[in-house]
């Protein structure tokens, strides 16, 4: 066995990189593919916002011609320049179920990062902060929501051999549409919107959602700073987020709350398309991206992952504008919402997992990031 660097300006290697989940989980009736085109962004170093400030590398653990595991390592600058340490990342971590291969991987990237002068490293976490974090712990019978990881449950097993420590955890929690969220919730966010002048604004094309990019980014860049994993994003990496959600997303979905004409926080959800991304193996051509129009339309499930108000508005009504907005998004009949997935709110976000449990969630899945001293 060997454990081999790719080069990404390679089309063979790329294609390597990518296909071999698809070749692991053909036994996974659970698993979600990614968006291949997605994919292949993620990995263009030209034109993936990532490597403007940050750099990564790809590598693959092969065998007599079959590869049996892949992994990204990357080191972002941003990130440790913000919070004044020497971090890795690890992510993309797929692998068979052997220690051996496992181990190869990861010493491959610890020596990456050692060479570079980190002394830790955490996953797995990803490219940019709107990626899916860890790795599931909990929830295996579950069909995960679209961006979100699935894994075997060996997984954690050969990542503990490897001398990795839990760091942290993030739930994931159902919603069911028969939940009504109480009174006085309604009234609070009645009383706000009148003596604060909050509004909420909706959106009716994504050409509008695109429009607010740096709306959102600084929303996005003030309302995290207490989140694990913060790190000030540029504008380039925002726009790239709000590009992947407007191609699932229904506009109408997205709420922005305002005080007069400027945003102060929003609620990102989207029709959950995983059973189509199944169905078309994370291709969108030829007929793909039609099948993702029409499952859009169909599901009966919606994404909720996002949630982020300026810091002077917090506690001040706005959360709670947000809260009603999300449950009267859900229950609207021109919808047909059924099912909800409230998206991964870290285990240190108190605030978040209280208000998520007054709307009526139950936490049934959880991801679990890992850290390693180098």
């Amino acid at each position: 066995m060997q454990v081999r660097r790719l080069d990404t300006t390679r089309r063979k290697d790329r294609r390597q990189f990518i296909r071999f989940p698809f070749d692991l989980y053909q036994d996974y009736p659970q698993w979600v593919p990614p968006l291949i085109p997605d994919m292949r962004l993620a990995l263009n170093r030209g034109r993936y916002p990532f490597y403007r400030t940050s750099e990564a590398d790809f590598y693959v653990a092969e065998k007599d011609g079959q590869t049996l595991g892949r992994i990204a390592v990357l080191e972002n600058r941003p990130y440790n320049d913000f919070h004044k340490t020497r971090t890795a990342f690890f992510y993309y971590f797929e692998a068979v179920d052997d220690a051996q291969v496992a181990r190869a991987l990861f010493d491959a990237a610890f020596a990456w990062a050692r060479k570079r002068g980190m002394d830790h490293i955490v996953g797995p976490n990803g490219l940019l902060r709107g990626d899916g974090h860890g790795l599931l712990v909990e929830g295996f019978e579950h069909r995960p929501a679209v961006g979100i990881a699935y894994n075997p449950p060996y997984y954690e097993r050969l990542v503990l051999d490897a001398g990795f420590s839990q760091s942290h955890d993030y739930f994931s929690g159902y919603l069911d549409r028969s939940y009504v969220l109480p009174q006085r919730f309604r009234r609070v966010a009645e009383r706000v919107k009148a003596k604060r002048g909050y509004w909420v604004r909706s959106f009716t094309s994504k050409r509008e959602l695109l429009e607010l990019v740096p709306a959102f980014h600084k929303v996005y860049q003030e309302a995290f700073v207490q989140v694990w994993g913060y790190y000030p994003v540029t504008e380039a990496e925002i726009e790239t987020l709000v590009r992947r959600i407007a191609s699932i997303a229904d506009p109408r979905l997205i709420k922005v709350v305002m005080k007069g004409q400027e945003p102060i926080g929003f609620a990102i959800a989207y029709p959950d398309v995983s059973a189509a991304l199944q169905r078309v193996r994370g291709r969108l051509w030829p007929f793909g991206w039609i099948h993702l129009m029409v499952e859009a339309k169909r599901t009966r499930w919606i994404n909720f992952n996002g949630v982020g108000i300026l810091p002077e508005y917090q506690g001040a009504g706005a959360n709670v504008m947000l809260y009603n907005e999300i449950s009267e998004t859900f229950q609207n009949n021109k919808f047909r919402f059924q099912h909800g997935d409230f998206v991964q709110v870290a285990d240190s976000n108190i605030e978040s997992l209280g208000e998520a449990a007054a709307l009526g969630i139950s936490w049934y899945k959880r991801h679990r990031v890992y850290q390693r001293p180098l």
